[in-house]
């Protein structure tokens, strides 16, 4: 059934298709015999819980940042099994994000490209949202992530407090944490992946940690169009640090090895592309941190999973827990279910 949905959902814009579908799933979940249904249906059972740097996960597969920007979705999003939500990216200010259009589906390669530019109402917005949600639910078992980022309007000199707001402002609402410095929509962010930069946003924020009653896991996002040198040195990084894990891996700009026509893809223009192209590579950085580090350092792996098999690959190349994104709106919101069958 979905299959025909989805075709019909594909003839609108993608952006307003994301925000329609979700509104509409949360208007069905106030129904309680719905929620019901949907609860029975999407079920996976729990027998599948993973403890991953000192959080026990009620299954391992979770939805990336990027999906539930601003944690409005977060009841819906348990009810369709996924066992973690990584809400964001979040940053200090709320701001508009890139001009649009800047959602795109290329469905010939099962692929988006992305240009949103960190669109969020804000860190505190989020926060509010997250605190309530665990008031209401109480025996929530969902593991919630906060992946944070900087405004755009802060000069990279200055990122390290953009970072540190955001983690103190969610730090008594969410289990882990993420930082994401390999956003390519956001001018000038990568150039934090840089180990010097890197080093003070990440040092910074362990030693604020370091005063909290409970630490939290912190966790670096990286991209994936690192080459060997940057890899190895976030690698070391990660090491020296002590960081709780890495999530491998972000959007690309590559355009490689694409179905699509040329002419399609230009007219598009710059962006962050995601689903199954990203596969490989996103096995391969898994595979490579993983034994870099001889398993020491706990992965998150995502980048074109849409079925078991996919999945499957992950953890076979060192994945801990696998996200999804792209592959949720190609499959569905069965494709939890699917994955962990």
């Amino acid at each position: 059934m979905y299959p025909i949905l989805r075709n019909i959902l594909f003839c609108f814009d993608p952006e307003k298709v994301h925000y329609f579908s979700m509104n509409v799933l949360r208007v069905f979940c106030r129904f309680s015999l719905i929620k019901w249904i949907f609860k029975r249906y999407f079920s996976v059972g729990d027998n599948l819980s993973k403890e991953v740097f000192g959080i026990t996960f009620p299954n391992p597969v979770g939805l990336a940042a990027g999906f539930d920007k601003n944690a409005k979705y977060l009841n819906e999003l348990e009810l369709l099994g996924f066992g973690f939500v990584e809400i964001g990216t979040v940053t200090p200010l709320p701001q508009p994000g890139n001009p649009k259009p800047r959602l795109f589906r290329l469905p010939k390669d099962k692929a988006l490209v992305n240009r949103m530019g960190f669109n969020n109402e804000g860190v505190s917005a989020a926060a509010e949202r997250i605190g309530k949600f665990r008031i209401k639910n109480k025996n929530s078992r969902l593991i919630i992530g906060g992946n944070i980022g900087k405004n755009k309007i802060t000069p990279n000199e200055d990122a390290w407090k953009d970072y540190e707001i955001c983690f103190n402002e969610l730090h008594d609402v969410v289990d882990y944490f993420v930082v994401n410095v390999s956003s390519p929509n956001t001018p000038g962010l990568r150039d934090l992946q840089q180990k010097d930069s890197l080093k003070k946003i990440l040092t910074n924020l362990q030693q604020v940690n370091q005063t909290k009653n409970i630490q939290k896991p912190l966790l670096l996002k990286i991209s994936p169009d690192l080459d060997q040198h940057n890899l190895d040195d976030i690698i070391d990084l990660a090491i020296e640090i002590k960081l709780d894990g890495l999530v491998a891996a972000n959007t690309t700009i590559s355009r490689r090895n694409l179905i699509t026509h040329q002419k399609e893809i230009d007219k598009i223009g710059p962006g962050g592309l995601s689903g199954k192209p990203l596969r490989e590579e996103a096995n391969r950085i898994t595979n490579y941190i993983h034994q870099k580090t001889k398993g020491t350092i706990p992965l998150i792996s995502s980048g074109g999973i849409f079925s078991a098999k996919d999945a499957k690959e992950k953890f076979n190349a060192g994945a801990d827990l696998v996200q999804v994104w792209t592959g949720f709106i190609y499959e569905g919101p069965a494709i939890v279910k699917k994955i962990l069958k």
